[in-house]
């Protein structure tokens, strides 16, 4: 009887440490999503942005900025009179466990009507949305406006 004891405890612990070791192997993968899927998304919006695509950059923009912070029309008309000539990452930090991330970006921008090209930088703030499984802009396009 004592030894069918030990052999439920060990098997107890066995499935105990399997079941740890699971969770463990399934976090670590779900971090190296979340990983993968933030430097996809920067290189896909720094593509869309470099080639002064404003209204797809628009849609990397999550739904609860939009809603205190609407781009307007002048917004999006004083983007187009831009192209972008260069788009270079200065700093990024990654932040709350991963799913949130902060770059700096300093974008040169030629003003087709003016031919005058200007710097600006552009303070990002990246959230990871489970939910879409994506991640989503919560700072708004660059702004034209802003002086370097």
């Amino acid at each position: 009887m004592r030894g069918i004891m030990k052999q439920g405890k060990i098997a107890t612990r066995q499935t105990g440490l399997l079941l740890t070791l699971t969770f463990l192997a399934l976090a670590a993968c779900s971090s190296n999503q979340v990983d993968k899927s933030r430097s996809e998304a920067f290189k896909q919006y720094e593509t869309i942005v470099r080639w002064s695509q404003w209204d797809a950059a628009a849609d990397f923009i999550s739904d609860e900025y939009l809603e205190e912070n609407p781009i307007t029309r002048l917004d999006m008309d004083r983007l187009r009179l831009f192209r972008v000539t260069a788009y270079t990452i200065r700093s990024t930090g990654i932040y709350d466990e991963g799913m949130t991330a902060r770059q700096t970006v300093e974008i040169r921008l030629f003003n087709t009507h003016q031919a005058v090209e200007r710097t600006i930088i552009d303070e990002q703030e990246w959230r990871y949305n489970e939910t879409r499984q994506r991640w989503l802009l919560h700072s708004g396009l660059p702004d034209p406006t802003k002086r370097y």
